[in-house]
C-alpha cells in the first residue's frame, strides 16, 4: 500500500534561517542563467568603458604638468596630442557604455521573462491546498510586483554595480601612482563607510521583507474585494471593506517609511564623508605640492579620480537599497520555486522527491496507460487529513465498476468534496491509494488523467472569451461545427441558438455575462466535447431556476449516458436516478445502496436527509 504523508506545517512556509545576499543571488541565477549569458563581452565592454574614465585625469595631468606648465615653457603638440587623447577616451566610454547597457537591458528582459513564466507555470504544479496556503493575490505578486524589483535592479543596478567595482579598482590603483598618501587618507574616509554598509545591509533586508510582504497583503486584499464587489455591496459591507484596504495600505506605508529613512540616513552620510575625503586631499595635496611630493596636474589629476572613485561609492549605496528590495522580491519568488508539488506529473517527474512523495514509481516518466472504455474506480484505505486541520475522510474502502451512475450525499463537512478533489488527483491521499481502472492514480499522466476524467463543478468557471473558446478548454480543436452537434446531443440546441451570437456570444469576465444556469450549461458542454470515461459532476443544478434545472438534468441524463458518473449531490432528488448512493458523514461512509434501499432505513443518514429534502419542499401554509 503506497502512502502519502501529509506535511506538519502550512503549505509554502518557509521555515528557513534566512540567507545571505549572495546565497539568494546565486541561487535565483540558478533558475535564470539567461542574465549571465555573453557576460565576458558585457565585462570586457565595462572595461573599456572604465579605462576609458581613467583616462582623461591622466590627459588632463600631462596637459598641465607638460603642455602647459612645462619646463621649457607651453607645448601645444603635447596639449593637442592630451586633448585628442581624452576626447578618443570619452568616445570610448560613450559607445562601451551604450552597449554595456543594450546588452545587460537585453539579457535581463530575456531572463525576467524566464523568471515569470518559471515562477507562473510552477504556482498552477502546486496542489490546491499549496495554493489555498496563500491569498490569491499575493501569488499573483510574486509573478508581477516581486519580479518588478528584480527588473529594476538588474536593469540598473546590474549596469552600475559591473561599472562600479572596475572603477573604484582602477581609480585606486592610478591614485597610488600619483601619492600613497592621499589614497591612503581616501580610503581612511570611506573604510568605516564600507564597515557600516555592512552592518546596514543586514537591516535594509530585514526592512524591505516586509515592505514585500505588505505589498503581496495590498494585492490580495485589493483582488478579494474585487472578485467580491457584488457580496460586498449586497451585505453593506463597503465601509469595513474600505478599512481593511486603508489598513493594508497604511501597513505598507510604514514598512516603507521605516526602510526608506534607513538608506536615506546613509546615503546623507556618504555626502559628507565624500566632502571630507575631497576637502582632506585639497588640504594634504596642497601641502604636499609645497613639499614638491605631487605636481599641480597631479593634484587635479588626483581630484578627479577621487570624484571617480566617490562617484561609484555613493551610486554603490543608492543601489544598496534597490539591492535589498529586489532580494526582498527575488526570495518571495524563490520561496514559490523551491516549493516542491506534493501532486505530482509522472509525465515530468522521474523519480524524484515529489514523485516519491506522491506516490508516482521512479523510472517511468510518462506514466502507465488507463484501459481504453469507461474506467472503474476503487478507493484503497484512504484517508486523508488536511496539514494542521481535521481528519476530512477516515479509512476509505470502496470500489466502483465501470459504467455506473453514483451519487455521493452527505452534510456539509461529511467529506464529499475531499472524495472529488482526490479522484481528480488535485491532492493526494494522507493514506491508502486510489486506483483508476486498475492503475495507480499518482503513475497516471496529467494529460491522460484529464482528458479521461473530467469535473463539472457546482459553478463552472468561465474565461474572458467567447462560448466557443470556453468549450474548446475541454478540446482544443473543436470546430464551431462539432460544438454545435455537441450542443444538440445533449438537447441544448434551442438555448444555443437563441443565443446573440450563438457559439460566437462573449460570456465576459468568470462568465458574468451568462446566468448562473447557462454557465453550467456551458460547462456541461465543455465536459461534453472533452469525451471522458468518467464524470464527476459536483451538483450542477443548484441555484438555478425550474426551468434552467429542467434542462440542466435532461443535458445530465445524455452527458452520463455510457460513462461511470459520479455526481456530488447536494440535492436527494439527484440521488434518485442513480444506480447506487453513497453516505458520508464525518468523513466515513457509512452507507451505501440503491435509494429506494437507503430511503426505507429506519435511522438511517440517508433517510434522515431525504426527510429534511422533503420537509423543504413542503408548501408553507
Amino acid at each position: 500500500m503506497s502512502v502519502h504523508t501529509a506535511p506538519t506545517r502550512p503549505h509554502g512556509a518557509d521555515q528557513r534561517p534566512p540567507e545571505s545576499g549572495w546565497a539568494t543571488l546565486r541561487r535565483a541565477l540558478g533558475h535564470t542563467p539567461e542574465f549571465t549569458q555573453g557576460l565576458p563581452l558585457t565585462l570586457l565592454l565595462a572595461l573599456l568603458a572604465t579605462v576609458g574614465r581613467i583616462v582623461v585625469p591622466v590627459a588632463v595631468q600631462q596637459t598641465i604638468d607638460n603642455g602647459i606648465a612645462g619646463a621649457g615653457g607651453p607645448d601645444l603638440d603635447t596639449v593637442r596630442a592630451m586633448v585628442a587623447l581624452a576626447t578618443g577616451a570619452v568616445v570610448l566610454t560613450a559607445v562601451a557604455t551604450w552597449w554595456m547597457n543594450l546588452r545587460l537591458y537585453r539579457s535581463s528582459e530575456r531572463g525576467l521573462a524566464s523568471l515569470r513564466t518559471r515562477a507562473f507555470r510552477h504556482i498552477h504544479d502546486l496542489s490546491v491546498l499549496h495554493q489555498a496556503a496563500h491569498m490569491r493575490g499575493s501569488l499573483v505578486s510574486r509573478v508581477t510586483g516581486d519580479v518588478d524589483t528584480v527588473s529594476r535592479f538588474v536593469q540598473q543596478g546590474g549596469v552600475i554595480l559591473v561599472i562600479s567595482v572596475g572603477q573604484v579598482a582602477a581609480a585606486t590603483a592610478i591614485m597610488l601612482v600619483y601619492s600613497w598618501q592621499l589614497t591612503l587618507w581616501v580610503w581612511f574616509c570611506f573604510l568605516p563607510l564600507v564597515l557600516l554598509l555592512r552592518t546596514n545591509q543586514r537591516r535594509l533586508a530585514t526592512a524591505y521583507a516586509a515592505v514585500r510582504e505588505r505589498v503581496g497583503a495590498i494585492l490580495a486584499t485589493v483582488s478579494e474585494a474585487v472578485v467580491g464587489a457584488a457580496a460586498v455591496r449586497a451585505h453593506a459591507i463597503e465601509r469595513r471593506t474600505l478599512e481593511r484596504a486603508d489598513a493594508a495600505i497604511d501597513a505598507h506605508l510604514a514598512a516603507q517609511d521605516a526602510a526608506q529613512r534607513r538608506a536615506v540616513s546613509v546615503s546623507i552620510l556618504t555626502e559628507v564623508v565624500a566632502g571630507v575625503a575631497i576637502g582632506g586631499v585639497l588640504v594634504a595635496g596642497t601641502l604636499l605640492g609645497v613639499d614638491g611630493g605631487i605636481s599641480l596636474g597631479g593634484l587635479v589629476a588626483f581630484l578627479f579620480l577621487v570624484s571617480l572613485f566617490v562617484t561609484p561609492v555613493q551610486s554603490g549605496v543608492e543601489l544598496l537599497t534597490e539591492t535589498q528590495n529586489a532580494l526582498a522580491g527575488w526570495r518571495r519568488v524563490l520561496q514559490i520555486m523551491d516549493t516542491e508539488p506534493d501532486v505530482s506529473d509522472p509525465a515530468r517527474a522521474s523519480g524524484g522527491a515529489a514523485a516519491r512523495a506522491s506516490g508516482a514509481p521512479a523510472g517511468r516518466p510518462g506514466g502507465t496507460p488507463l484501459p481504453a472504455g469507461p474506467l472503474s474506480l476503487r478507493f484503497e484505505g484512504v484517508g486523508f487529513a488536511y496539514p494542521g486541520g481535521a481528519t476530512a475522510l477516515r479509512e476509505l474502502d470502496l470500489e466502483i465498476p465501470a459504467g455506473r451512475r453514483i451519487a455521493v450525499v452527505g452534510e456539509t463537512g461529511s467529506g464529499k468534496t475531499t472524495f472529488a478533489k482526490l479522484l481528480t488527483r488535485l491532492m493526494d491521499p494522507t493514506s491508502g491509494r486510489i486506483l483508476l481502472g486498475g492503475v495507480p492514480l499518482p503513475e497516471v499522466s496529467f494529460a491522460e488523467l484529464r482528458g479521461r476524467v473530467v469535473m463539472v463543478p457546482q459553478d463552472g468557471f468561465l474565461f474572458d472569451s467567447t462560448i466557443a473558446g470556453n468549450v474548446r478548454y475541454g478540446r482544443p480543436d473543436a470546430t464551431d461545427e462539432e460544438i454545435r452537434q455537441a450542443a444538440a446531443e445533449l438537447g441544448l440546441a434551442d438555448w444555443l441558438d437563441g443565443l446573440p451570437h450563438g457559439v460566437r456570444t462573449p460570456v465576459g469576465q468568470r462568465g458574468e455575462s451568462l446566468s448562473a444556469g447557462e454557465r453550467q450549461l456551458v460547462a456541461l458542454l465543455r465536459a461534453h466535447v472533452a469525451g471522458p470515461e468518467l464524470l464527476l459532476l459536483d451538483e450542477a443544478t443548484s441555484a438555478v431556476d425550474p426551468a434552467t434545472e429542467t434542462r440542466l438534468t435532461g443535458a445530465l441524463e445524455r452527458l452520463a449516458g455510457g460513462r461511470t458518473a459520479i455526481t456530488i449531490a447536494h440535492r436527494l432528488s439527484t440521488a434518485r436516478a442513480a444506480d447506487e448512493v453513497l453516505v458520508f458523514d464525518s468523513g466515513r461512509l457509512v452507507e451505501r445502496g440503491p435509494h429506494a434501499e437507503l430511503v426505507g432505513i429506519e435511522g438511517g443518514v440517508y433517510a434522515r436527509l431525504h426527510a429534511s429534502w422533503i420537509a423543504q419542499r413542503r408548501p408553507v401554509g
